[in-house]
């Protein structure tokens, strides 16, 4: 199986910044494991957008786009899970 490249918006990278670092260590093992399997078990494809897929890490979300022809993977956002659907 091919390796997907990731790459993260730049809301997303900030939003990263400003979490604690012992979740910002959860989250990118989460990140790197959708590079080998960019549908893991849990995952859930978000009604209403396009294309959008979510993982939970905790009581945050990371939420991504996935396109199997260029074999990459685009973090969205990285959010609380109160704050991730608004």
């Amino acid at each position: 199986m091919d390796s997907y490249t990731v790459t993260f918006a730049r809301s997303a990278r900030k939003e990263l910044e400003n979490l604690p670092a012992r979740e910002v260590n959860r989250i990118f093992s989460k990140i790197e494991s959708l590079s080998h399997l960019p549908r893991p078990q849990g995952c859930i494809k978000l009604t209403g957008e396009s294309g959008l897929w979510r993982i939970r890490v905790g009581v945050y979300r990371v939420v991504y786009a996935i396109d199997d022809d260029a074999l990459s993977i685009d973090i969205v956002a990285v959010r609380h899970r109160r704050d991730v659907y608004r």
